[in-house]
């Protein structure tokens, strides 16, 4: 027979213990600062912004194609 791995039972963490816990965890993190938030955000508007150009290109040169087929049927 096969022998099974029992994992150690985990004790339960208290509230006090789990917000020191987040509290501690929290305090590593590397917040960015205000101009690296500011580009970062100006960054995501362009990509956006051609992303949709993008996919509106796409887009118009699908519905050309198809209204092209159907003016064939």
């Amino acid at each position: 027979m096969a022998e099974q791995k029992t994992e150690p039972k985990k004790r339960k963490t208290s509230v006090a213990e789990f917000v020191n816990q987040v509290r501690t965890e929290t305090s590593k993190v590397v917040w960015p600062t205000r101009e690296e938030t500011i580009r970062t955000a100006i960054f995501v508007f362009i990509m956006t912004l051609i992303l949709s150009l993008f996919f509106l290109g796409i887009d118009s040169a699908f519905n050309a194609v198809v209204n092209f087929l159907l003016t064939l049927a």
